[in-house]
């Protein structure tokens, strides 16, 4: 009997280590299911991210005719006006100091975008966003609505780059507030409003001051940046924050708010643009940043 029994219990052990095995080894090949899952899952994100940068660098060299870098500061020649001068931005003041009209001139870099090109390409396109130093050099779309430019590139390819776009409670520059979203990257790249997030410090901030907008109608803007500010989702859609209506409002939200300090300083009927993204502070908030257009 005791034999019996001691059988019995080696029977039970090897059983149960057999069992042991048998659920190790489940274990195992699910989690290695699960990270040849989740790894094709990012390889697929990677390329439509990829897909989606190689159409906007495609779309740059058929928007642009001159092939000029955005980076540059551009004149015509006065003699031959087909011609440009590239002057360097450091250097570009010295050389027009003392001429108030060159200098207004001179404030925006030069970037020749042929727009009729753009338009037919997508007839919602109203303006150029371009940021130096960052990867911010992308067309901007009137939208319809929130979502249908949140998945699609410029050219209504579906991408989950998408396109930045206008509010579509906008009507025109005419507007006091220009409001423009565009994504954070999931993949954690800088591209499209990725780089936003890096307002959060002011050392960033000292060296990317300024923004530019170059308009379909011919009017070009340099932003200059007064506020960057986390809000959450349901705060902004609660205070109706893109309306015009509740600008005062709203910048005094941003500049008790901002992450950033800046000597820009906002004077009654000044045009504001606003450059909306998300966030991962918490579930639902964005990152906005505010700057006077002039």
């Amino acid at each position: 009997m005791i034999n019996c029994g001691k059988e019995e219990r080696i029977c039970k052990m090897k059983s149960t280590k057999k069992q042991n095995k048998i659920i190790a080894w489940s274990i195992l090949t699910l989690s290695i299911c699960a990270m040849i899952f989740l790894g094709y899952q990012l390889r697929g994100i990677r390329q439509t991210y990829h897909i989606g940068d190689e159409v906007y660098k495609e779309l740059a060299i058929m928007v642009r005719p001159d092939g000029l870098p955005a980076f540059n500061i551009t004149r015509p020649m006065a003699e031959t006006p087909s011609l440009s001068v590239t002057i360097k931005p450091e250097t570009a003041q010295e050389i027009i100091s003392g001429d108030k009209e060159k200098a207004a001139e001179m404030e925006i870099p030069y970037m020749n975008i042929d727009f009729d090109v753009l338009q037919e390409i997508n007839p919602d396109a109203v303006a150029w966003l371009y940021s130096p130093d960052t990867p911010i050099d992308y067309p901007v779309v009137r939208a319809k609505d929130y979502d249908y430019y949140l998945r699609h590139l410029p050219d209504g390819t579906y991408n989950a780059n998408g396109t930045l776009f206008i509010d579509y409670n906008w009507t025109d520059f005419t507007d006091q507030l220009t409001i423009i979203y565009g994504h954070n990257m999931k993949s954690k790249s800088e591209l499209m409003f990725g780089s936003l997030a890096n307002y959060k410090k002011q050392e960033y901030f000292e060296t990317h001051r300024y923004m530019y907008m170059y308009t379909a109608g011919g009017e070009n803007y340099r932003i200059e940046l007064m506020y960057g500010c986390i809000i959450g989702e349901g705060q902004w859609r609660d205070r109706a924050f893109m309306f015009d209506i509740n600008l005062d409002a709203f910048l005094a939200y941003a500049a008790q708010n901002t992450t950033f300090l800046s000597e820009v300083q906002y004077i009654q009927g000044d045009k504001i643009a606003v450059l909306s993204t998300c966030s991962d502070d918490f579930d639902g908030a964005r990152y906005v940043l505010i700057g006077v257009m002039r």
